[in-house]
């Protein structure tokens, strides 16, 4: 077989332009052999800056040694050290929280075009596709660990996925390494400590090759995936038309271009689209789509997801998060000069022009409003709104503008936002879906 250090220099030939490699240390047995490895590779070939970046959780005393032993790894590999100390939220899963809040601190310290280099190995990459089975994954959770994805200015690279942890370990006893040991990693409460100290050597006692082959089948899963995202791009390509309302800065489709798709195929296009937005729901959840889907022309159905909520309206799907989630606090203001007015969770909204001398006040709609238009006399704001297919969960966000207590502008609706011959007009700038930013 070809030796470990070829195999990891031919992994990384594809970042060799990175503006730096820095190697994510525990001080564990993986990651102290790929930082050993990248450091004798420096000293034959020229690599991009090296450097290492240690994480310090806090959550057990042992690992308040761990930073100086990185200290005096680096020290003796010639390699600078980053080591930062980070707050592990509560929850229910203590192992999620740990790598979020690890995940979070590179992505916060990746500069523009580096690559964070992670040890995970074979072995992990079986132990995670059967973990994610177990879960009940699809396709895209069963293909595992990616050799690289995006992560904050960067890249995250794997580039031991093809070694498997026996290897790495005589590596490391043939150059005489040390590296510290987890106590945490004993502990079988934990999934993958159970997978990884009673099921994995059960199945490898019977099928020597079981890591090998569970890896390769998660490659062939990625493949999959890949062609999956490939024609949900297609599916979405269609159904991305532009909205009517482009002041409007949601994500949103239309759905009749879905609604002619095979039942997977929705889902696939789904599952595309939302995956930057939120976690994905489990199968069960699905009838939500189909709810929010079939659901007659005049309701106004909400299909609600772990980070938002997707709602239709006038056969156009719109994802919600954020401030769009915050029911806006009534407001009624004397209107004093043009400058923004921030609108608690609701964005901000400005008068461009001079308005003429009167009672003039700002505020959201009220039952019985009614607008004065031009040769069609006074109209309900709710037929109006009607005629001009406003969302319906944009209507009682939409600054308006009163004269005497009276409706006179709808800001952002062509027509009625503002004076006739223009010299002025409302405008509003909408939330954004970013929690808590408009």
């Amino acid at each position: 077989m070809t030796p470990v250090p070829i195999r990891l220099r031919d992994a990384l030939q594809p970042w060799l332009g990175a503006s730096g490699w820095r190697v994510a240390l525990s001080g564990g047995l993986d990651s102290t052999v790929l930082l050993h490895l990248l450091a004798r590779l420096a000293q034959r070939e020229a690599l991009p800056p090296l450097s290492a970046i240690h994480i310090h959780h806090g959550l057990q005393a042992a690992a308040d040694a761990w930073p100086a032993h990185c200290r005096e790894l680096c020290a003796a590999l010639s390699v600078p050290l980053q080591v930062e100390y980070v707050q592990v939220a509560p929850g229910a899963s203590l192992e999620r929280a740990a790598r979020e809040a690890r995940y979070a601190a590179f992505a916060a310290r990746l500069g523009v075009g580096e690559v964070l280099l992670t040890a995970q190995h074979r072995d992990d990459q079986a132990e995670t596709l059967l973990f994610r089975l177990l879960r009940g994954a699809g396709v895209q959770g069963l293909s595992a660990m990616p050799v690289s994805r995006a992560l904050g200015a960067g890249q995250l690279v794997r580039p031991l996925l093809n070694c498997s942890r026996d290897e790495l370990l005589a590596y490391a006893r043939e150059h005489t390494l040390a590296w510290v040991e987890d106590p945490s990693n004993a502990d079988e409460r934990f999934s993958r400590n159970y997978l990884r100290r009673q099921v994995m050597p059960a199945l490898l006692s019977r099928w020597p090759q079981a890591s090998t082959n569970m890896a390769r089948s998660a490659a062939h899963l990625g493949e999959a995936a890949q062609l999956l995202d490939e024609l949900a791009q297609q599916d979405m390509a269609a159904a991305q038309v532009s909205a009517e309302f482009a002041w409007l800065p949601l994500p949103s489709l239309a759905l009749p271009t879905l609604r002619d798709l095979s039942e997977p195929r929705q889902r696939n296009a789904l599952r595309y689209w939302l995956r930057p937005l939120t976690a994905m729901p489990d199968s069960e959840h699905w009838a939500g789509w189909q709810a929010l889907r079939d659901a007659a022309p005049d309701a106004a159905p909400v299909w609600q997801l772990a980070a938002g909520e997707l709602r239709r309206s006038d056969e156009r799907l719109w994802w919600l998060a954020g401030d769009w989630l915050r029911k806006p606090a009534p407001f009624s203001v004397v209107v004093q000069g043009n400058q923004p007015l921030a609108l608690p969770a609701n964005g901000h909204v400005r008068i461009d022009g001079q308005l003429p001398a009167g009672n003039w006040q700002l505020s959201y709609r009220q039952g019985g409003d009614q607008l004065l238009l031009p040769g069609r006399g006074h109209r309900d704001l709710k037929r109006l709104f009607n005629e001009l297919r406003v969302p319906a969960f944009v209507r009682d966000r939409l600054p308006l503008l009163r004269l005497d207590n009276q409706v006179v502008a709808i800001a952002n609706l062509p027509g009625v936002q503002g004076a006739a011959d223009g010299r002025w007009q409302l405008h509003w700038q909408p939330p954004t879906n970013d929690q808590g930013l408009s």
